[in-house]
């Protein structure tokens, strides 16, 4: 993978930079953790600009984040509470459960937010609960974009120190990626096996 993603980043340069970041956005084929820092690399080794690497990094991420937030916002809470009536125990979800995260979210979304696009796994899920409850664009554009600049200011900058061993920032960051994911898997299954129909 790692010759995959150089080839491609020295093919295509930034744009190739803002597509990966793209796409580990909307669906996680590539961790975000080997994209910047072999980017970051590529700059200590003067082939790249580290300024237009964060550039394009970030808006590729932040193009990512944002075609969530326009889903979820689109279909709207009553499409997925209609989704909780139908396939409640398989969402894990009740209207109820919908209603409630809205109201957490209309509470404290900017933090959750900004807070989220630093949290491995957690940066493209917190899209979801953003859109459901019409955060306004521009507030989620602003919080998003603060969160996904200092994630990838961060990555891009740790391949750049770290040169030829930028590799390593995977190999700290896997793991808490893994726990991450591991949390979400098993409150998933624990609401599964829990799920109580006559609590819609």
């Amino acid at each position: 993978m790692f010759d995959w993603i150089s080839t491609f980043i020295q093919s295509t340069g930034y744009l190739g930079v803002a597509l990966l970041m793209f796409a580990e956005n909307v669906f996680p084929p590539i961790p975000s953790e080997l994209i910047m820092p072999l980017a970051g690399f590529n700059a200590a080794k003067g082939e790249m600009n580290l300024v237009l690497l964060v550039l394009f990094g970030s808006l590729g991420s932040l193009a990512g984040a944002f075609l969530w937030y326009a889903i979820a916002r689109h279909l709207g809470i009553e499409f997925l509470k209609k989704a909780a009536d139908r396939h409640g125990r398989w969402l894990a979800l009740n209207r109820k459960d919908v209603d409630s995260t809205v109201e957490w979210f209309d509470n404290h979304g900017w933090w959750a937010v900004l807070i989220g696009r630093l949290v491995p796994a957690v940066r493209t899920l917190i899209s979801v609960p953003a859109g459901l409850a019409k955060m306004r664009a521009i507030t989620f554009l602003v919080y998003s974009a603060f969160g996904t600049v200092m994630w990838t200011s961060f990555l891009t900058a740790t391949g750049y120190l770290l040169g030829s061993q930028y590799g390593v920032v995977q190999v700290y960051l896997n793991p808490v990626t893994n726990v991450v994911v591991g949390l979400i898997v098993l409150g998933y299954l624990y609401r599964v096996v829990t799920w109580r129909s006559g609590t819609t």
